[in-house]
């Protein structure tokens, strides 16, 4: 590997910029849920696509707002990282909980110039990332499926699946119980 010549493209540069001090100081000044709405409308004025009822806690990191959808009633917790180089999409009633890195970009391995590449993740409604989970690019979670804390998902995740581990294998199936 010769990393000499190596070039990365950033077409949105100077609002990365931007975004990283808007991320690193406002939208962290903004804690709690009751100040969600503003948090929602800063991520918004980036280009996010999210309603204004979803919870995205202040301590997040996000990359690049504009790459970014969430489904109503979806929440992504604190200390969450969104590497957000390509599209991350979060369905309704998702939950990606505290310390789980969303990771949507690597380099190719087979590259002389070690390039970029970059896929998009998709998290299905009703799916919940556990605490501290790494999910990475290309990889679809699908409806209701589970990944448990410290998961490393590198493949899709049938919907309704629970898995765990490093590399995530399949543990169960999630069965909801209606407990009316």
């Amino acid at each position: 590997m010769d990393l000499s010549e190596y070039k990365e493209v950033k077409p949105h540069r100077i609002k990365q910029i931007l975004w990283r001090f808007v991320n690193a100081t406002l939208f962290r000044m903004l804690p709690s849920r009751y100040l969600r709405g503003l948090r929602n409308q800063l991520l918004k004025m980036f280009g996010a696509r999210i309603p204004d009822n979803c919870l995205i806690y202040s301590s997040c990191k996000i990359w690049a707002p504009w790459n970014l959808e969430v489904g109503k009633d979806a929440c992504v917790g604190a200390e969450v990282k969104l590497y957000n180089k390509d599209k991350i999409v979060i369905g309704r009633n998702a939950v990606i909980s505290e310390g789980s890195y969303i990771c949507t970009a690597s380099h190719d391995i087979n590259s002389e110039a070690h390039t970029l590449i970059h896929k998009p993740i998709i998290i299905g409604d009703r799916a919940w990332i556990a605490a501290e989970c790494f999910i990475g690019m290309g990889v679809t979670i699908g409806e209701g499926a589970v990944v448990g804390a410290r998961g490393c998902v590198f493949k899709d995740v049938a919907p309704w699946t629970v898995v765990g581990g490093n590399p995530a294998k399949e543990i169960n199936k999630r069965v909801i119980r209606n407990n009316a």
